[in-house]
């Protein structure tokens, strides 16, 4: 089979492999779409922190923002798995420890991430070998392309639960990202008044099609009492302004992360009585996702500006949109084209 493989700091191929083999309590998935991410960009760069803590290495092979349809089973899985469409938990932990035990594998000292932590092979990859019990199946209301954004949005919808945002409360994101748009698209599903403040007027343009009630740069950033305020940007001041923009006694969440040590002084979350609460990952929220998409109470299709196959995701990780792509932030890749 085909799969896209990262050998070294902006060095990459799409190599012939050996297709994976289900062993017991694993599936085999034939990918039918993944997103590239800003994780991803951050290996092919050399970047991510996990290449110099131990927890990856290369070779590797990315892609952790999938569908696809279950076509072999190992022993032990029910075999009516084989011909469903799903989707899966990237944080694969290991089961035996206290954090496992207690719902919270994603957190697990010793987890595998599919396609970022401990070696497990990605999704950018015509074939995709999971254990079973990361699985989610996907109804038929939910194409691939949504599908694929199960991940990201499962990450945006934990901000938002994280926000508690009641009907009418106003919300500031931070970073018109992929993330920070769906985070906006569920804040307006809970019937939030949603405002994103971002760089470029291109993107800003783009989160106003999408129903958001403001979209600013910071310099414009009217001085409006936020209930919540999600930081889903990659800029290190930014986590310290989240808590200086929200309201007293109300929460920040932060999802983004910056390439480096962000600060925040506690003594403001103290006197202003806020609680701060750290996302990481989707996990808790795969299954909240795929009802939203399902119901169509939130759409993230209109988030994949293209669609491109194997052969130009090197393209795409080194920064190149690919001609004719839409106005969107995320890219998918089909390893079928």
């Amino acid at each position: 089979m085909r799969a896209f493989v990262v050998t070294g700091p902006r060095r990459f191929a799409v190599e012939d492999i050996e297709p994976p083999v289900a062993a017991a309590g694993q599936v085999v998935v034939d990918v039918e779409r993944a997103g590239v991410c800003g994780t991803d960009v951050e290996f092919f760069t050399g970047e991510m922190a996990y290449l110099h803590q131990g927890h990856a290495e290369y070779p590797m092979r990315l892609g952790h923002e999938w569908c696809g349809t279950v076509s072999a089973v190992g022993d032990g899985v029910d075999e009516a798995w084989i011909g469903r469409r799903a989707t899966g938990d990237t944080m694969l932990g290991c089961g035996r420890c206290r954090r496992c035990l207690n719902g919270l594998q994603h957190v697990c000292e010793d987890r595998f991430e599919i396609g970022i932590r401990g070696g497990w092979p990605g999704a950018l990859a015509e074939r995709l070998v999971v254990p079973a019990t990361a699985l989610h199946a996907l109804p038929d209301t939910v194409d691939a392309t949504a599908g694929a954004l199960v991940e990201p949005g499962g990450n945006a919808l934990r901000a938002v639960r994280g926000a508690a945002l009641e009907a009418g409360a106003r919300v500031l994101v931070l970073g018109p990202g992929t993330i920070g748009l769906l985070a906006a698209r569920f804040a307006l599903a809970h019937g939030a008044e949603v405002h994103i403040m971002g760089l470029s007027q291109r993107s800003l343009d783009f989160a106003r099609t999408l129903g958001v009630h403001g979209a600013w740069t910071a310099d414009r950033l009217p001085p409006l009492p936020f209930d919540a305020v999600i930081d889903a940007s990659n800029a290190p001041g930014l986590p310290a302004l989240a808590l200086d923009l929200v309201e007293p006694g109300k929460r920040v969440v932060y999802i983004g992360l910056a390439g480096g040590p962000s600060a925040v002084d506690t003594r403001t979350m103290v006197l202003k009585d806020v609680t701060a609460v750290g996302v990481l990952s989707a996990s808790p929220r795969l299954a909240g996702t795929i009802e939203h998409y399902a119901s169509g109470s939130v759409d993230p299709r209109p988030l994949v500006a293209a669609t491109v196959g194997l052969d130009e995701v090197g393209e795409v990780l080194a920064g190149s949109r690919p001609a004719g792509s839409g106005p969107g932030p995320k890219i998918h890749v089909d390893p079928r084209i």
